[in-house]
């Protein structure tokens, strides 16, 4: 069975601005790649009514993950309706415990947003309960015992809830899948007018592509890269366990600054 790597990100278009390029990479080293949005985009928009933009928007991940060959998961819950409780985490297990990931890669416990903090705590402790025989889940699945390594990705703003910088500790080269990272962003076509208005992104594609770019300065090495923050991994696999480093080896690099 060839390894597995999950990215658990919060709305539509969260895995195309800072993960995909590492999904992509992984691919490419022989990992079955899982694909999930858990919130389903309800609230990005100005233009279309509930029942326009949610089917809209799950239609445009469907898309952005086809390209990849990752395997899609439905979302969970309407945007802004992403909270820290049991109920929420009850149904993120059992996917964790059907994809049995070797890797995630999902949201920091920092950023602007509370539903991307929120989906990044769900996504650790639906992985710390992957083994938890008595954890009840909604269904119902068994208890694993694979290991799996956390990995943070940056802020959409580069900057935490109270504006100070977040550096990565680690990089991954993303140069030569840039374009295909910009396609699958690309198929988000119903945020483009969105994040112009309401973020202030001018081109959502030139802005995902200069952070990429800033990364990849950052890393004094790569032209563009994504950066990330392994979790601690008491609980979650052996404290040197760093299977990024290890399936990326070529294209993976500590960040200097930290050295």
């Amino acid at each position: 069975m060839s390894k597995r790597a999950m990215a658990i990100a919060c709305h539509p278009d969260d895995i195309e601005f800072m993960m995909a390029g590492t999904l992509i990479k992984l691919r490419d080293a022989g990992y079955e790649i899982h694909y999930m949005n858990f919130a389903n985009g309800s609230l990005g928009t100005n233009q279309y009514d509930y029942e326009t933009i949610v089917p809209m928007r799950r239609e445009e991940a469907i898309a952005a993950s086809k390209m990849i060959g990752a395997v899609f998961h439905e979302s969970v819950v309407d945007d802004l309706e992403v909270f820290y409780c049991s109920e929420q985490l009850e149904k993120l297990v059992p996917v964790v415990r059907e994809v049995a990931p070797e890797i995630i890669l999902t949201h920091g416990p920092y950023d602007y947003m509370e539903d991307h903090v929120n989906t990044g705590r769900l996504a650790v402790s639906a992985a710390f309960c992957r083994g938890m025989t008595n954890f009840k889940c909604n269904p119902p699945r068994p208890a694993i015992d694979q290991e799996v390594t956390v990995y943070h990705s940056m802020p959409h703003s580069l900057l935490d809830q109270l504006c100070r910088p977040v550096t990565p500790d680690c990089f991954v080269d993303i140069s030569d899948v840039i374009n295909i990272k910009k396609e699958m962003l690309s198929c988000h076509k119903s945020q483009k007018e969105w994040l112009d208005s309401s973020q202030g992104l001018n081109s959502y594609l030139i802005d995902m592509e200069q952070r990429c770019r800033y990364f990849g300065k950052m890393s004094g090495c790569f032209e563009f890269a994504e950066g990330w923050i392994r979790h601690n991994p008491m609980g979650f696999c052996a404290i040197n366990a760093d299977p990024l480093a290890s399936a990326l080896k070529n294209i993976y690099i500590k960040n200097p600054q930290l050295a």
